[in-house]
């Protein structure tokens, strides 16, 4: 039976009072000092205790998304994991992406959840091109998300989408140009025909008087050497 509205707001109600109770300061405060999590709103879980409270709640599509609407870090990353992935689409997709406020929570969304969406490939280009921060960031969390696990993808969907990382290496913020490394190593582990052409991008910006550019490529030239 289809839960009703009221049914899922009273869930989500119960849910955000049990991580409240739950929710320690110490690890609230590790958030950001030790992992770089920034964000307004914590109450302070690990992700193990996050993905355990997720997993008998999977599939809800209805309280991922109320979960979501309450901000909570923690709310929003057991949305994350509990959403079904045939569910979501492009509008919720930007609507999630904007929301985005530190680099755990879009890495989350990319690898649990977005990489499965009907429209995850269409959402690349968009974001990666974005100048906001974490939809940029975004964007290049999805692509190393899909090169580790969407296996149906054809090998041009990826030669096409690594023509952004050149274009976007310039950015100064580390957690966009960690993506893009990450995204080229993905690819370059689990496409191996696609190596020639990594190689050209990795080579092009390994030789860049741009530093940012070179910064970007300087593990995948570390990467090639073990190879």
């Amino acid at each position: 039976m289809k839960s009703s509205n009221s049914d899922i707001v009273s869930h989500a109600a119960a849910i955000l009072e049990q991580l409240r109770h739950e929710g320690d300061p110490t690890i609230r405060e590790d958030l950001g000092r030790r992992y770089g999590i920034h964000t307004q709103d914590a109450v302070g879980l690990t992700m193990a205790r996050m993905k355990a409270i997720a997993k008998p709640l999977w599939p809800n599509h209805e309280l991922a998304v109320e979960l979501w609407e309450s901000g909570v870090y923690e709310a929003r990353t057991i949305a994350a994991h509990i959403d079904a992935p045939e569910r979501v689409d492009v509008a919720q997709m930007n609507a999630w992406c904007a929301d985005f406020d530190n680099w755990a929570l879009v890495d989350t969304a990319c690898f649990v959840l977005f990489d499965k969406a009907p429209d995850a490939w269409s959402m690349i280009e968009p974001w990666a091109n974005s100048e906001t921060e974490f939809t940029k960031r975004a964007g290049f969390a999805l692509l190393w998300a899909l090169a580790l696990h969407d296996k149906t993808a054809d090998d041009s969907q990826f030669r096409v989408a690594l023509q952004l990382v050149p274009q976007n290496a310039s950015d100064p913020r580390h957690l966009v140009g960690t993506a893009q490394t990450m995204a080229l190593r993905a690819i370059s582990l689990k496409r191996p025909n696609l190596r020639p052409t990594i190689e050209a991008i990795v080579q092009q910006l390994s030789e860049s008087e741009d530093p940012l550019q070179r910064r970007v490529a300087r593990p995948i030239l570390r990467l090639f050497a073990t190879l």
